[in-house]
């Protein structure tokens, strides 16, 4: 199994297991578009997503780095007239 498919597998098990987490990055990134950002960064997203489910949690789960390109692509493709709000790169590890 490669580096990219252990990453797939955790971030698709964090997903499965806290679908929250997408729906509060997805919330804050429409809350930037609706203040008139055109591109923004996902790492800032996922760290105020951290914040707000440190607080509401009570630090029960943790959100790992690698995942957040795995947000920004999902959030992209489920929001393709926001395709390129958040800047990707090919992914290595594939």
């Amino acid at each position: 199994m490669s580096r990219y498919d252990q990453l797939e597998l955790g971030f698709k098990n964090l997903h499965a297991t806290h679908p929250e987490i997408y729906d509060i990055f997805e919330k804050f990134t429409f809350d930037l578009i609706g203040l008139k950002f055109k591109r923004y960064s996902a790492d800032a997203v996922m760290h105020r997503v951290r914040w707000e489910t440190e607080v509401s949690s009570g630090g029960n789960f943790k959100i790992n780095n690698n995942f957040v390109a795995f947000y920004a692509r999902l959030f992209m493709q489920n929001n393709p007239q926001h395709a390129g709000f958040f800047e990707t790169r090919v992914q290595g590890s594939k």
